[in-house]
């Protein structure tokens, strides 16, 4: 015998729950729903007995993060559409119409609502409890059936949205730090641009006065010995901000007292000239044709330091752009192929070397030699990477140190990032990967970063794992290489 709807466990109260109300035709309704309507009369009439019909007015909350989810909602008419704010402003992710089905499914494993579900015109739903869940999959197989169909369809575009919010999390990031990186050597090279234009003016007017005082053969070569001993790369960084200082004010009172323009003082301590190299020119030349030789070395020599310069804040850019694209598998199809983990991981780093540098976290890379490769779909594993390398370095402690090995194991290549930092607590160790899970602050995590992580992993034929306690958490990344089978993919 069926049990009356009044029989129905109650709902436990929460602010503007929908109205109770009493539908004399709730079987003529659930049989003109879209996606249970057609199922055999009698599984009807079992969810007609065993369920409760409420009325939810515009505005009203369904569920909330904060409730846990109970009962299978059927909507009969209205709209209800669900928000989630994942760090970057809350917005609407799905909505629901009558003849759609939400809330708790049969054989799904969510617990709480992943954001508010809000009634967005009037409605009329009716719910059926959880308890009735085990009777019912017995008695209604048909409309069990449907709901589990539902339920796979609703996962895979949780998923979807899922990993796709994450790489825009990631990638927004991932920009902000790559702007500085990039504008670091870009506003060098711009400043180093505009200088040089007045450098090659007054190397070409010292070259013009040198010229001018006609050399001897033996002045001219020990002009052309200092200037060969100051094309070397500048010394600047090796020595001290003291020490390039000293080296300064040395050769400006060497100048002075030669009756020599001062003005190149600062050129000459940039290539590493010192008294003794002046000295040695001085018994060569003197009076204005020294001073001639000595502007002309100088001129020239500031010329090619910021020629240096250029290159070498055009290559930065350069190595950072081949990153990204190599990183974002830029201009690659999205099938399975050859994958270099060690580079994946190289590049990685490189994007993140901003919030390292932030920190004053120490990241070691060490990778083995000839790893062979795996097969990969596109960047995705490159978004593993960022995870965990993420993860690491928010919990490494202030010039705090993280590791980066990777190695191969029989027939597959096993990736480890290890920190320094206090671990994660046991209590919470169990839930690390379930989705939504986060201990960052609000805002600054979307719990997804691991359970991502892990699908993307798990699609890749691998393994995830990690090992903690205070002041050593190692997560590790275990997957086939390139000549086993990897397996068909399976959507999301």
């Amino acid at each position: 015998m069926h049990s009356s709807p009044s029989l129905a466990p109650p709902i436990t109260p929460f602010p503007k729950r929908g109205l109770v109300v009493r539908d004399a035709d709730v079987l003529s309704r659930l049989t003109a729903h879209k996606l249970v309507g057609d199922a055999p009369r009698h599984e009807l009439e079992w969810i007609a007995a065993h369920g409760q019909m409420r009325h939810y007015e515009t505005g009203d909350v369904g569920m909330t993060p904060a409730e846990p989810v109970t009962e299978l909602i059927i909507l009969l008419s209205g709209v209800m559409a669900i928000y989630l704010d994942r760090g970057s402003g809350r917005r609407k992710m799905l909505e629901w119409r009558a003849g759609d089905v939400t809330g708790l499914l049969p054989y799904s494993r969510m617990v709480y609502s992943p954001g508010d579900s809000v009634i967005e015109e009037a409605a009329d739903i009716f719910a059926v409890y959880r308890d009735h869940f085990p009777e019912m999959i017995r008695a209604c197989p048909t409309v069990t059936a449907t709901l589990v169909h539902t339920m796979l369809d609703r996962a895979r575009y949780f998923t979807s949205t899922d990993m796709q919010d994450e790489k825009m999390m990631s990638l927004g990031r991932l920009s902000a730090g790559l702007a500085h990186e990039l504008n670091n050597p870009a506003s060098a090279a711009m400043r180093s641009a505009e200088l040089l234009s007045y450098a090659l003016a007054d190397a070409d007017k010292a070259a013009h006065t040198l010229g001018a005082v006609h050399l001897t053969d033996v002045q001219q070569a020990a002009v052309e010995r200092l200037r060969t001993r100051c094309s070397g790369a500048p010394i600047v960084g090796v020595e001290s901000p003291l020490e390039r200082a000293d080296r300064e004010d040395a050769i400006s009172a060497w100048l002075e007292k030669h009756s020599v323009d001062t003005g190149p003082a600062s050129a000459l301590a940039d290539v590493g000239v010192g008294v003794g190299a002046l000295d040695e020119l001085a018994q060569s030349l003197s009076g204005a044709t020294l001073d001639a030789a000595i502007r002309w070395i100088a001129a020239e020599s500031a010329t090619r330091a910021l020629a240096t310069e250029i290159r070498s804040a055009t290559r930065r850019i350069h190595d950072l752009v081949s990153s990204i694209k190599s990183f974002t598998h830029m201009d690659r199809a999205t099938v399975a192929e050859p994958a270099n983990i060690g580079q994946g991981l190289a590049d990685t780093i490189t994007m993140l070397t901003s919030k390292a540098r932030a920190k004053s976290v120490a990241v070691a890379v060490n990778i083995a030699p000839d790893l062979p490769q795996v097969r990969a779909y596109g960047g995705e594993l490159n978004q593993v990477w960022v995870n965990l390398l993420e993860n690491a370095l928010d919990a490494a402690p202030a010039s705090g140190h993280v590791s980066v090995t990777v190695v191969r194991e029989n027939d597959h290549v096993v990736a480890r990032v290890v920190d320094d930092g206090d671990g994660i607590p046991p209590d919470i160790q169990p839930r690390i990967f379930d989705p939504f899970f986060t201990t960052k602050p609000v805002g600054q995590g979307t719990g997804l970063g691991l359970d991502i992580s892990r699908r993307i992993v798990r699609v890749h034929g691998g393994q995830i794992g990690f090992e903690s306690q205070p002041g050593r958490t190692e997560f590790w990344v275990r997957l086939p290489a390139a000549e086993s089978a990897l397996p068909a993919r399976i959507p999301a």
